[in-house]
């Protein structure tokens, strides 16, 4: 019987030899955000000698740039997929070079591993993980969103281990005999630093967690609202955590002790997430910290998951808002600007929660320039949003919905009402043309 060490360097190549793995019409799910390996993906152009064609590459929010992404001479050979946009992405798009999946985060993975099997693809992970411990297992690391269903289903598994990656527990070990090639790299972990917030981000937070009493469990994500929702929560008690993503913010709300994750009803003393990114000092706290459980997204934004939390509170942003209470939070007009995500999920399953809550905050106004070039203001908050544009949270499971200038408390309002709520917290300026609007296209 081989020794797990020498099944480990049977399994080592260069990041080329295990491109060479790669068939025609395989389907290739990359791990999301900063668990992407970028060992591998930096030679992804070399599938363009290898003969293979008719290859797809699914990305879920990607962390670097990569100039295949871009590479005319490709097209035929790697069909991009995305589950959720980013700048770069936004310019693929408009070359035709990557096309959006609609999708839940529940439900991604499932419909697209039907679709693959469907039309006789083989389903293929790649990811980075932690180094193998004495036991032969490797760590998923900062994200198991639905890398390890991959793993379970049978994929063929490429791998990039890399030693600054942190060593993390939940749905995270996979064995070096489920692998069946890896690379190895020595490059830093991505960090994504978070940038101070502003005024408006304060007084947002404000109003936020003046809705989350103690005792609540809460759903945070990345930005500046989440930021300054935190630090607005540091004078809780016994919050707990359920959340898509763990957060730096997180960290301070468990170092402070307002987290304590004693009053959750479900999963009690654990933090629960799917995946992570941030600085060092994230990355530091969770290695080897059996405390923080990585798990699935169809476990962790599951709503009827969701609402066996006490008190489950959610936290999300959106892009714009009608007076009836859709919420466009992935698309500007026709443009796909970043994906679903979790959004309706926690929205619905925190109205499951006992004492649940679901929360959809923005600024009022945004910035944008006119024909001339001049900077013009323009409302958030509108009658109703331009053609083309993505619905992510139906006017049906919208709850509170917070600006700056307060708070809009939309569960069982009708339509007559939601408009009057909404415009109570839109900007001044647009209050008035909101309500000819309102008036003018029958929004009652």
């Amino acid at each position: 019987m081989k020794t797990f060490e020498a099944l480990y360097q049977e399994k080592k190549m260069d990041p080329e030899q295990l491109l060479g793995l790669i068939q025609d019409r395989d389907y290739i799910f990359c791990a999301q955000a900063a668990s992407e390996p970028d060992a591998i993906l930096q030679h992804m152009g070399h599938l363009k000698t290898t003969g293979v064609k008719d290859v797809v590459f699914n990305t879920c929010l990607p962390i670097h740039k990569y100039d295949w992404f871009h590479d005319e001479e490709l097209r035929g050979v790697i069909q991009h997929n995305a589950w959720f946009f980013n700048g770069d992405l936004r310019k693929a798009q408009k070359n035709k070079m990557v096309s959006d999946i609609p999708q839940h985060s529940t439900t991604a993975l499932n419909k697209a591993l039907f679709r693959a099997k469907h039309d006789g693809r083989r389903p293929v992970l790649m990811a980075t993980v932690a180094p193998m411990d004495d036991h032969g297992y490797l760590s998923l690391s900062i994200s198991s969103v639905y890398e390890m269903e991959l793993v379970r289903d049978g994929a063929l598994v490429l791998l990039e281990v890399n030693p600054n990656y942190p060593r993390t527990f939940g749905d995270t070990m996979i064995h070096i005999s489920e692998v069946d090639a890896l690379v190895e790299s020595d490059r830093p972990i991505p960090e994504v630093p978070y940038g101070a917030y502003g005024e408006t981000d304060a007084v947002i937070g404000k109003y936020i967690a003046s809705l989350v009493e103690d005792g609540s469990t809460i759903q945070l994500g990345i930005g500046n609202i989440p930021n300054a929702v935190a630090n607005e929560l540091k004078t809780r008690k016994h919050l707990g955590i359920h959340s898509e993503m763990f957060t730096e913010t997180m960290v301070d709300l468990i170092e402070c002790g307002a987290v304590d994750n004693s009053q959750k009803g479900f999963n009690e003393g654990y933090s629960v997430c799917s995946f992570t990114m941030g600085s060092k000092k994230l990355y530091d706290f969770l290695d080897n910290n059996p405390s923080v459980l990585f798990k699935p997204a169809t476990y962790t934004n599951d709503p009827y998951t969701i609402g066996r939390n006490n008190k489950f509170v959610s936290i999300n942003a959106t892009l714009a808002i009608d007076l009836t209470g859709q919420c466009a939070s992935e698309s500007v007009g026709h443009m796909q600007f970043s994906g679903s995500g979790g959004q309706a999920e926690t929205v619905q399953g925190s109205q499951m929660s006992p004492g649940g809550k679901s929360i959809i905050a923005l600024h009022s106004t945004y910035t944008t320039k006119d024909a001339d070039g001049n900077p013009v203001l323009r409302s958030k908050i509108v009658p109703m949003h331009e053609p083309g544009t993505v619905i992510t949270t139906s006017r049906n499971d919208v709850d509170y919905v917070v600006s700056e200038y307060g708070i809009a408390w939309l569960r069982g309002l009708n339509v007559s009402q939601r408009v009057e709520a909404l415009i109570g917290i839109a900007h001044p300026d647009f209050r008035d043309w909101l309500r000819e609007e309102a008036e003018k296209y029958m929004i009652w």
